[in-house]
């Protein structure tokens, strides 16, 4: 049986303004003078092959269009393209996800059409879904990501060896997962 991946919707900074801020101003509240602290992320990329370049994000986005991008591209049965396109976007390429001509550029390249993606996005079409999506995640206790979720019985919190994810997978899978 083939696992299937399910993007929900969880914003780390649920508070920016719809137009995001400075990705600067961003790290200097987070990390003060100290300056930014993703240099562990980086150096976990390259062992992977993944060239982040976090000095290329000029806007630190509010993302709750780029939620309903993924929300939109799950009705349409390209979520996970989706989501490897817009991952790219951001971290590689630094793009302003707060931009709804660069989301929905983000979901044809991920194979949804780019016109009907951008009236969508432009429209306020299931807005409600992606935060109250949200907010259920908030009062589940969720507070970061990665957070996986497996057969709706074992979360697991953080970035996890490989074995530790196929293990509560296998957990998952038993009759008893998430019961007491």
């Amino acid at each position: 049986m083939k696992p299937a991946v399910r993007w929900l919707p969880f914003q780390l900074n649920p508070d920016l303004p719809a137009e995001g801020i400075a990705r600067s101003e961003y790290i200097a509240r987070k990390f003060g003078a100290s300056g930014n602290k993703y240099e562990r992320v980086s150096k976990g990329g390259e062992t992977v092959g993944i060239p982040f370049a976090f000095d290329k994000i000029e806007v630190q986005p509010n993302t709750v269009n780029a939620h309903r991008l993924l929300h939109y591209a799950e009705q349409q049965g390209a979520q996970d393209a989706v989501a490897e396109v817009l991952f790219e976007a951001y971290f590689v390429k630094g793009a302003n996800l707060t931009d709804i001509d660069t989301l929905a550029a983000v979901g044809a390249k991920g194979g949804l059409d780019e016109a009907q993606t951008k009236a969508w996005l432009a429209s306020d079409a299931e807005r409600d879904v992606v935060v109250n999506g949200d907010m259920e995640a908030r009062n589940a206790g969720i507070g970061g990501v990665p957070f996986f979720i497996f057969n709706r019985a074992i979360g697991v919190s953080g970035a996890q060896e490989a074995d530790t994810l196929v293990s509560a997978m296998l957990q998952a899978m038993q009759p008893d997962a998430g019961k007491g």
